[in-house]
């Protein structure tokens, strides 16, 4: 008989070593699909995509392919910067 399977509080949770890089992992990810929420929004091709955001195509296709270690908070930041957003976060009790 196997051992039940370990709860985490989040997929994030369960591949990272520390809650901070789970903390990191999650505004991240979250960060990006907004992005890519608007980037389909406004239905930008990738190419166009990537012009507006300052960024090449490749880079937008790892975004919108929800690659998260391949951006960094400030990447991301900038980005949503470079589309005319600003970004903001809320701290919540852990």
């Amino acid at each position: 008989m196997s051992k039940p399977a370990h709860a985490y509080p989040s997929v994030w949770d369960a591949i990272a070593d520390t809650p901070e890089q789970a903390a990191n992992l999650r505004a991240r990810a979250e960060l990006m699909q907004q992005i890519a929420a608007l980037i389909r929004a406004e239905g930008w091709k990738q190419v166009e995509a990537a012009e507006r955001c300052g960024v090449t195509q490749p880079r937008i296709n790892d975004l919108l392919r929800g690659r998260v270690s391949r951006f960094s908070l400030d990447a991301l930041v900038n980005i949503a910067t470079a589309l005319g957003r600003r970004v903001s976060f809320d701290l919540d009790a852990a």
